[in-house]
């Protein structure tokens, strides 16, 4: 930036973006000290490097800023929400726990809720079982953050994706291609097998009952 670059000539972009063209150094720290502006190496590696006359220290706090939002939409995390029924059936179990595998992939808590109605609050054990059955199907990938409590008809837990085993995974699953490669390089073809002939269908006898079928009769005298 300014006095510290080293090339004798730049290719110069005005502040504005407009494209100055090939100019010496010193005319371009000239235009940039006449705008009251900083000149910034934008394209070192170019020949000659490219350069542009800007404010630099907004520049700097500007994509501070832009590196700061990023980071927050990074580590963000959603709580997500997934509703049971204390008597739920098999097939809306699996579609559920589905969804809250897709969360726990996404890297967002879930929260979930056993909701009863009427006469079943007298069975909340019903709920409690299937927070259990839940937790035990989903194994390594998630880590229960708040147990299963009762707030008025409901029955709430929250769980997390556990952290070691998604990075696991998601190292597992980068090597697939290479894992699905190796079977197929060590059962190359076996040349052998294709060109051998069959024995027993190519050299196999004509039966004899058709020679002995034309043998001719005894003799009559």
């Amino acid at each position: 930036m300014n006095e510290r670059i080293r090339s004798p000539q730049v290719r110069l972009v005005g502040a504005d973006g407009e494209q100055i063209g090939v100019v010496t150094t010193q005319e371009a720290l000239q235009r940039a000290r006449e705008a009251d502006l900083d000149l910034v190496e934008v394209a070192p590696q170019a020949n000659p490097p490219v350069c542009r006359i800007m404010d630099y220290g907004k520049f700097k706090y500007e994509r501070d800023i832009r590196q700061k939002e990023a980071r927050k939409k990074q580590s963000r995390t959603e709580l997500k929400e997934i509703k049971f029924r204390p008597k739920i059936d098999a097939h809306d179990y699996g579609t559920k726990k589905g969804h809250v595998e897709r969360f726990l992939r996404g890297g967002h808590k879930v929260k979930v809720t056993i909701m009863f109605r009427g006469r079943e609050m007298t069975h909340t054990e019903l709920g409690r079982k299937i927070l259990d059955r839940l937790v035990g199907d989903l194994g390594e990938m998630v880590t229960v953050e708040s147990m299963p409590k009762q707030e008025g008809r409901n029955m709430i837990m929250v769980i997390s994706p556990n952290k070691r085993y998604m990075e696991q995974l998601a190292r597992t699953k980068a090597l697939e291609p290479v894992l699905q490669l190796e079977p197929e390089l060590e059962s190359e073809p076996e040349p052998e097998l294709e060109s051998e002939p069959e024995p027993e269908l190519a050299s196999e006898p004509e039966p004899e009952a058709v020679t002995t079928a034309a043998a001719p009769e005894p003799d009559e005298g």
